[in-house]
């Protein structure tokens, strides 16, 4: 199978965070095409086992190509929410040593044009993960009303002329089809009065869309809140994050797991005494400046770990 080109972002450093026992159970529940499977693969032992989980179709394709020879891995073509589901149905549930998700799109996600992510290629406006099920950006933005537009475009953009752009997109489709990336791309430029530098003004609003299309958020807390039951006393939780949201809403719940259960400060209960689920593991890890010169989109990444307690 002929694959685009990917660098896999903070490859050692999550690998390593992992600390892979070789007679252990891992998932990795967003496979892409493959770079942390394969380190983890590599140092388990024969008795080791790797779920390997991706709603993309195509990644899930080069996963079966991948390890077509491989009696250690288990390959789902799903969402990382029905992450329980499936180790359940694996009976591993409460035995899995270590998760490792790596968040957002994958390099040859966005560099095909017939996946509708980039605004630097022309292609279908499509931008689903998952091309079997749900609406494309395409059908969404034709029916969806301009304060809809807006406040996409503003919650998950961060992008402060979200008004302009979902006017402008709302008043172009009364006279054409926004079909592909490029119409959308050149309808932003329009409407943005000002430049960031070394950042197309249609950033933003496409970072949006794709994540408001894909559910992102929703399925990431949907996702961590599953993680606690499936996990071994000392598994752990390995995620990537390259977006200050989907980042908040992983820091928060490995800081409130950590915390254990929060009481009234005025109880007579010592620190001890709390019951702690998670501990965390290190500070946040970014990428190298070696890794970001070789790697431009890694340059927002954030790596986090926290280790689920006895």
């Amino acid at each position: 199978m002929t694959t685009l080109s990917h660098q896999t972002v903070l490859l050692n450093e999550a690998v390593t965070a992992l600390c892979v026992q070789p007679e252990g159970y891992y998932v990795d529940g967003t496979y892409g095409r493959g770079g942390h499977s394969r380190m983890i693969l590599s140092q388990l032992g024969p008795q080791g086992k790797l779920l390997v989980i991706d709603k993309d179709p195509m990644a899930i394709a080069q996963a079966e190509v991948d390890f077509a020879q491989e009696n250690r891995t288990y390959i789902y073509r799903a969402s990382f929410t029905q992450i329980g589901e499936i180790v359940n149905k694996l009976g591993w549930a409460g035995k899995v040593n270590g998760v490792l998700l790596d968040l957002g799109v994958s390099s040859p996600q966005l560099d095909d044009p017939e996946r509708g992510f980039s605004f630097r290629h022309s292609g279908p406006l499509d931008m689903r993960m998952d091309t079997s099920s749900g609406m494309s950006a395409a059908a969404w933005l034709a029916q969806a009303s301009e304060t809809e537009i807006a406040d996409v475009i503003f919650h998950y953009g961060e992008e402060r002329y979200s008004r302009r752009i979902a006017r402008a997109i709302v008043a172009a489709r009364t006279e054409f089809s926004i079909a592909t990336t490029q119409q959308l791309a050149e309808i932003i430029a329009a409407a943005v009065p000002t430049r960031e530098r070394h950042k197309d003004p249609a950033t933003r609003s496409f970072m949006a869309i794709r994540i408001f299309i894909n559910r992102e958020l929703e399925d990431l807390q949907q996702c961590l809140a599953q993680l606690h039951d499936i996990l071994a006393p000392l598994g752990r939780i390995v995620i990537i994050s390259f977006h200050s949201l989907e980042d908040r809403i992983v820091k928060r719940f490995m800081r409130d797991m950590s915390r254990g259960e929060q009481l009234p400060p005025d109880l007579p209960i010592v620190h001890v005494e709390l019951k702690h689920k998670w501990r965390l593991i290190g500070k946040a890890i970014k990428p190298s400046d070696e890794e970001t010169k070789r790697n431009v989109r890694a340059r927002s990444a954030v790596l986090r770990v926290a280790e689920k307690l006895a």
